[in-house]
């Protein structure tokens, strides 16, 4: 019953000192309520609208699609919610409309400016559109979910090669670990940009293809941590009762081992974090990244180095991605001193 006290007045400490840190706090509590907010994208920004109450009818065109005739319109395609005929009748008499805060949504062209693309920020554009009409707020919105999503999703999977690897090479140590070590060494050496740039012209880019090919090369880092500590953890004495006792090896790494070995693993997820949402937006710039219709920061500013004039594209974008990257460098530095054992 000790041990599982002991566990829990550690976490707890931790995390004391972990809230002791003002700024990664905050930095914690902004990065989580802009992340949560983001992934509710299509309510908050979309060129549908939450309700339609339409001749004693209600509707929700975000979670369904209705066609034109439903709403007395000629055709049976999919209802163009901007239309200045549909929002006549559905603004006329007891029917009523409700948008989103921001009634556009990534892919949406205004078809109404008056004023060539890329346009300046307006009333109806908050932070003005691309060099195709569509809007920048909403283009942004979706690609910070994007980002943080496809980062999130590399760093777990980038950890989970690099735990194992490490694990693999410390506890077993000898041939095994040369042989690992003198194969990180050759797999470290190829050119990763090359090989991007040869597979995006091989295949259809896409975000699983970069996070494929990404994740092989973003575990190598990490596992000389884990690795460090694994090697030294296998000659303590608790490690060697455990093989005399006849515990097996997978049991020895992940119940004694690994949990000792997690502290550089914690303290590396924020600036791994950062480092694979800046090398997706860096691809998307070069253009080797997603493909062009998808919402992402660094085809923003790829718009904005082609398009000078428009300010607009590159300074949003510019805050949103430095923002982005500072709150989870912040968060990552509360971590680091919170798994420090130097610190109480």
């Amino acid at each position: 019953m000790a041990l599982p006290k002991k566990r829990n007045s550690l976490a707890r400490r931790r995390w004391n000192s972990f809230r002791r840190n003002r700024r990664g706090l905050v930095s914690l509590i902004i990065f989580t309520l802009l992340f949560g907010l983001s992934l509710f994208a299509e309510v908050l920004s979309n060129d549908k609208p939450f309700l339609v109450r339409y001749e004693g009818g209600y509707y929700f065109p975000i979670f369904r699609v209705y066609p034109e005739t439903v709403f007395g319109g000629d055709f049976e395609s999919e209802t163009d919610y901007r239309d200045e005929y549909i929002l006549e009748r559905l603004q006329t008499g007891k029917n009523f409309v409700i948008f989103p805060l921001n009634p556009h949504s990534y892919d949406s062209i205004n078809l109404s400016l008056d004023q060539p693309v890329p346009s300046s920020p307006t009333r109806e554009n908050y932070l003005g559109t691309d060099d195709r009409g569509r809007d920048v707020l909403a283009r942004l919105v979706y690609g910070f979910r994007l980002s943080v999503l496809f980062g999130f999703a590399l760093t777990v999977v980038g950890t989970l090669l690099g735990i194992v690897a490490g694990a693999v090479q410390g506890y077993f140590g000898g041939k095994t670990d040369i042989f690992f070590q003198r194969f990180i060494e050759i797999w470290g050496a190829m050119p990763e940009l090359y090989l991007l740039i040869i597979f995006a012209s091989i295949f259809k880019p896409s975000v699983l293809l970069l996070l494929v090919l990404l994740s092989l090369f973003g575990w190598m880092g990490l596992s000389d941590y884990v690795r460090a500590e694994f090697l030294k953890g296998r000659n303590m004495e608790y490690v060697k009762a455990a093989k005399a006792l006849g515990v097996g090896n997978m049991t020895i790494m992940y119940r004694h081992l690994l949990p000792n070995g997690m502290t550089p693993v914690i303290t590396f997820l924020p600036f791994r974090m950062s480092g694979s949402i800046l090398a997706l937006t860096s691809l998307d710039f070069l253009g080797l990244g997603v493909p062009p219709s998808t919402p992402s920061l660094g085809e923003l500013l790829a718009q904005g180095k082609a398009n000078i004039d428009a300010w607009w594209l590159s300074l949003s974008t510019f805050i949103v991605l430095v923002g982005t990257l500072v709150l989870l460098i912040f968060i990552g530095e509360a971590l680091r001193e919170a798994f420090d054992p130097r610190r109480r």
